[in-house]
């Protein structure tokens, strides 16, 4: 299984955000630092296909990302994730369920399994409109693994969450990892740091480091604000 961006760029009118970028991703929890206006959620948006690059490919086990085919594999929570603020949590998760294609009990049970993990069940029958600004994170966390996705984005999907969910979460992403490619894109270095099997970090369009945690040496987040100062 193997993601695979060949000299990717994306340019609007007279700005570069992201330029000539390439790597290849496997397996395994792939955490992307950088600052607001880094690159990060451009790239990001090609890498789902819903952005097409200015220049280069991206590819999945060979085949462009821009084919339909590649929708049945991925998982997306973007920055601002689209509700219906009228629909309970289990109904929107069932929505989407339905969405993606998948079978009516089987996306039930999805359903309740994952509102058990992300801690809605309490709250599964009301309606997202009174959810906290953490719950829908924690809502949109959910419906981005509906699928068991073979590559999972996720674009600051830890915003609004208190520390104890923030520990729930990375253990649902480092099992997550164990046999997808996640891509966990963050300015916020605790979020990787404990489990990122690689950490990329983005400059101006640029990736400008790529390595693994050992690489780093003792402390990420001063070799994070080195690089950034």
């Amino acid at each position: 299984m193997e993601l695979v961006l060949d000299r990717v760029s994306k340019q609007y009118q007279n700005k570069i955000a992201v330029d000539r970028i390439s790597m290849t991703l496997q397996p395994g929890v792939i955490g992307l630092l950088g600052e607001n206006g880094a690159g990060k959620t451009t790239l990001m948006r090609m890498v789902c296909g819903i952005l097409m690059p200015s220049g280069g490919t991206i590819t999945f086990d060979g085949r462009d990302v821009s084919e339909e085919m590649y929708r049945d594999v991925l998982g997306y929570l973007p920055q601002d994730f689209g509700y219906y603020p009228n629909f309970t949590g289990r109904d929107f998760l069932m929505y989407m369920s339905a969405l993606k294609g998948i079978e009516k009990s089987a996306a039930k049970r999805k359903c309740e399994e994952l509102l058990q993990i992300v801690n809605l069940e309490e709250a599964a029958n009301k309606k997202i409109k009174t959810y906290s600004g953490g719950m829908k994170q924690r809502l949109g966390i959910a419906q981005a693994v509906l699928n068991n996705p073979k590559i999972l984005i996720l674009d600051e999907p830890t915003a609004g969450l208190d520390p104890k969910e923030r520990v729930r979460f990375r253990n649902l992403i480092a099992e997550l990892g164990k046999d997808s490619i996640v891509i966990l894109s963050t300015h916020i270095v605790s979020d990787v740091e404990q489990i990122a099997d690689r950490i990329l970090m983005m400059k101006s369009g640029q990736i400008i480091f790529d390595g693994s945690r050992k690489d780093v040496g003792a402390d990420l987040e001063a070799f994070y604000l080195s690089n950034f100062s």
